[in-house]
């Protein structure tokens, strides 16, 4: 009996999972590349993808396991096995691992699908000049053929006007879109819109499905091209949607579209190069643009900055609050984290019927305890961070392995009970509100009150429906929400940010000092900004009060330009991780060495830094020292890594990631 070879992406990091398999007549005619497939690894049976035919060549036929069960349940088209070939490669990341980190899980019975069927109303809102002429040279450059386009818009410019705009047109070729929002906590917004305007069926895809509706919507994807809207996070660039004509990345600056662990894919670049492959238009948009991003577009014809808010609405006025010294004067002291003016305007806006947005990025009562008479401090047993206070639960939490324990009532080290909260996070920051302010309605939106969906879209309701004064929130206030009633927003906290060690630290605390600021004022009242700072002499204050990003821009780039930093040179981080510090220490070494040897001789382009110690050492009782590579030629880098991947096998008590384009240097 003639048997075919094939070569197989397999789910496993080994061989770097291409292992070649047979398969008789029967099996061989029924599969091709992108069909999936179970095949033996050892004693388990494995997911696996047809990948190509192998040859026969120089190969003992008799030696090769056989495929064992093909399934048509879901396949690969040839866009996709294009699209996950080339992340293997530019994110070195095992092939068969990549795919099936993405496919849904397998059910043999899923539910009936979810969506929300858009109701297709007339539009009552009439485009200003500016955003007629985006919606117009887009449409113009043609929706049947590859285009990128930037739309830079301050906040509250109407870019969702756009989108929306551009959708239609696409719709009404019987096409469908696929539209990337950064985080969950954007759906309720967006699907509002869409489903008020659009009348094509709308589907969500995010951590709140299930399984079920996960695979019934990939199943749908695939066998169905009639016109839709998807609504996705990250992992929604991967749908196999039939018939796409256009993909929009709202917030393209945020960083929840990168992945930490596994394959380290931006969402944001894989949409340009899915769009690319269907050769189809896709959109950026955002207030605050990444560097990388705004250096690729600024003086390109797909480059649409909007320069003014929509509907005559005014951009907020900027005020610092100088918090130095403020401890030492009593009345400040009962405020803090707060300040005097800060509690005057807050008390005017709710005098005016307003409510307020307080923003702080950080999470619990205290950023630690310390005991008042020895400083003893309370810090994670598997971790090299302090515990967090969470007042209102009576618990220390570690937030980087999520180790709990009960608050304690004295220090272990001299049995002291005066025990000091340092720092401050939502809780303190909602704690201190509740008591200046008991009439009124109070919430947090934060991920430790935030569990849910459901929890979610409530607490937005609430506040839409002017139930809450004042909501205190992280980093998931500041995106993208159109709060109507809002016109005082107060920011805390962010000195921490401007100090971290990473060359975009100064990016990040723009990017987030502007999106907060951007939720006030967006209805055309006069509204403020307090930002709370023991560093107001810092330029980015300077260029948040003017509103200018371009000159935030334009002094960024010499300062990359010194640090060898993107936009102008790229960089891959090398992270080894291990139970044993020396171990660790030794194996990043003895490779750092080895790498450079090899740039020296081959890759004289490419630099090799490190190694060094992560930001946290010690997590969930590894150790984690990195490496970085950095380069301007993009070739020399990958080539670099691809000679030393093929040659490199990890102790096996030494794990490897690699990190293509970190945004953040753990």
């Amino acid at each position: 009996m003639d048997k075919t070879l094939f070569l197989v992406a397999v789910n496993t990091p080994f061989n770097g999972s291409m292992l070649t398999y047979s398969a008789g007549p029967d099996i061989a005619q029924k599969i091709q590349k992108g069909s999936l497939v179970k095949v033996p690894l050892g004693k388990r049976s494995v997911d696996g993808c047809v990948w190509q035919v192998a040859s026969t060549d120089k190969i003992d036929i008799s030696k090769i396991k056989d495929i064992q069960v093909a399934t048509d349940e879901l396949f690969l088209s040839k866009e996709e096995c294009e699209l996950y070939q080339w992340m293997a490669n530019y994110y070195h990341y095992p092939l068969g691992q990549l795919i099936f980190d993405i496919l849904p899980p397998f059910l043999k019975r899923p539910r009936k699908l979810n969506f929300d069927q858009g109701k297709g109303e007339e539009s009552h809102f009439v485009l200003n000049p500016e955003q007629s002429e985006v919606v117009e040279k887009i449409s113009a450059a043609g929706f049947d053929k590859f285009s990128k386009s930037l739309v830079h818009g301050v906040t509250g410019a109407g870019k969702t006007l756009i989108y929306l705009e551009l959708i239609k047109k696409i719709i009404a070729e019987k096409k469908s879109v696929l539209f990337l929002l950064p985080e969950i906590n954007l759906t309720p917004q967006f699907l509002k819109t869409f489903e008020t305007y659009l009348d094509v069926p709308i589907y969500s895809y995010n951590s709140s499905i299930s399984n079920s509706d996960k695979f019934g919507l990939w199943k749908l994807l695939q066998e169905d091209s009639s016109p839709k809207l998807i609504l996705g996070v990250r992992s929604s660039v991967f749908l196999p949607i039939k018939n796409l004509g256009l993909i929009v990345v709202d917030e393209e600056h945020d960083q929840s579209f990168k992945q930490d662990d596994r394959c380290t894919y931006n969402a944001r670049d894989i949409a340009i190069k899915r769009a690319s492959l269907k050769k189809i238009p896709v959109i950026l948009g955002s207030a605050t643009p990444m560097v990388e991003t705004y250096k690729a577009f600024v003086d390109t014809a797909h480059y649409f900055p909007l320069r003014n808010r929509a509907q005559s609405a005014k951009l907020p006025d900027i005020e610092l609050v100088d918090m130095r010294g403020r401890a030492r004067v009593e009345a400040e002291k009962l405020l803090w984290p707060y300040s005097s003016e800060s509690i005057f305007k807050i008390r005017k806006a709710m005098e005016k019927g307003e409510q307020v947005l307080v923003f702080i990025n950080r999470l619990g009562y205290a950023s630690y305890l310390q005991c008042n008479s020895c400083g003893h401090q309370f810090s994670c047993p598997n971790c090299s961070t302090n515990l967090k206070y969470f007042k209102k639960r009576s618990e220390m939490v570690c937030q980087t392995c999520e180790y709990k324990s009960p608050a304690p009532e004295m220090c272990p080290e001299c049995m002291n009970i005066q025990l000091s909260p340092k720092g401050f996070g939502t809780e303190k920051a909602h704690d201190v509100l509740m008591q200046l302010f008991p009439d009124k309605v109070i919430g947090r939106f934060d991920r430790d009150e935030i569990k849910t969906f459901t929890k979610l879209e409530e607490t937005l309701d609430q506040f839409h429906n002017k139930k809450i004064d004042m909501l205190v929130g992280t980093q998931m206030l500041s995106k993208g929400h159109n709060f109507e009633n809002v016109n005082l927003v107060i920011i805390l906290g962010i000195d921490s940010q401007l100090n971290f060690p990473d060359f975009r630290s100064n990016e990040r605390v723009y990017q987030t000092l502007t999106q907060v600021s951007g939720r006030a004022g967006r209805f055309g009242k006069s509204a403020e900004v307090l930002v709370h700072t023991l560093a107001p002499e810092n330029k980015i204050f300077t260029y948040l009060k003017n509103h200018s990003f371009d000159d935030f821009y334009k002094d960024e780039i010499p300062m990359r330009e010194m640090c060898s930093a993107p936009p102008l040179k790229k960089l891959i981080l090398l992270y080894f991780n291990g139970k044993h510090q020396a171990e660790v220490i030794k194996e990043s070494s003895e490779q750092s060495q080895r790498l450079r040897e090899m740039a020296d001789t081959h890759f004289n382009q490419v630099e090799i830094l490190g190694p060094r110690p992560s930001m946290i050492e010690k997590k969930v009782n590894k150790f984690t020292w990195s490496l970085m590579i950095r380069s301007s030629d993009i070739n020399q880098l990958h080539n670099l890594m691809n000679t030393f991947e093929k040659n490199y096998r990890p102790p096996h008590t030494i794990s490897l990631k690699i990190d293509v384009d970190p945004y953040y240097f753990d």
